[in-house]
């Protein structure tokens, strides 16, 4: 089991109010998973991604990756944990205007210590598995949304990462362009047996996953497998 969700909690103070955006959800995820998470806004989703990532604390309940329960490791350790076993895919791609795809795509090792001699392989292996190998010297703003999508999904990959954590990947982008970057994602799980949550609102998106988990007023509503 890669990754396992325990009871997890997660209440944020508004004025007078305690809102509970998290009120007890509990599942389990194995290695080369495709899991959709959806529902409707407010129903905790974004903040359950954040959790599992690291990015948030919840009030209670936990999340174990590889074994470790992210709230037992000091803020260095969780620091080099995210970077390392974590992946992460953002609806606007953050990649830095002033850095060509290759060096987007080795970015996280770089900040890791590591010299682009002994990434750059790893990279252009990447960016060729995302039919961008002729394009590793371009800058975003030579590329279109797709591609830098996929530059985005190449640098996720660089670490090697346990699981993969798409925040609506395909958001900001046309319905075609959106078709081709998720069949990229289905590709690394059948191909290469990566771990993916991905967030989406779309339900034709969630079809490319090979779970679907749905959250209700902060519970899990629903989870079954999803027809191939």
């Amino acid at each position: 089991m890669i990754l396992n969700v325990k009871n997890l909690e997660k209440e944020y103070d508004s004025g007078e109010l305690r809102l509970k955006a998290l009120k007890g959800v509990s599942f389990q995820v194995k290695l080369g998973e495709f899991v959709s998470l959806m529902g409707p806004s407010g129903s905790g989703k974004s903040t359950l991604l954040h959790l599992i990532g690291g990015l948030d604390v919840p009030t209670a309940g936990e999340v174990e990756i590889e074994g470790k329960v992210l709230t037992k490791l000091s803020d260095d350790e969780l620091s080099r944990f995210r970077r390392k076993r974590l992946g992460f895919i953002f609806q606007f791609f953050n990649l830095l205007p002033t850095l060509s795809a290759i060096e987007n795509v080795a970015l996280p090792r770089l900040l890791d210590g590591e010299s682009f001699e002994q990434v750059e392989s790893r990279a252009r292996g990447l960016l060729e598995f995302m039919g961008l190998g002729k394009r590793s010297h371009h800058r975003p703003d030579q590329l279109s949304g797709g591609e830098m999508q996929r530059v985005a999904i190449a640098r996720a990959l660089v670490t090697e990462p346990a699981v993969i954590l798409a925040d609506e990947p395909t958001g900001n982008l046309d319905s075609k362009t959106g078709e081709q970057v998720l069949e990229y994602l289905k590709r690394l799980v059948e191909e290469k047996n990566h771990t993916i949550m991905m967030v989406t609102h779309d339900p034709k998106a969630a079809q490319f996953g090979t779970r679907l988990i749905r959250l209700k007023d902060g519970l899990l509503d629903t989870d079954e497998r999803t027809k191939v």
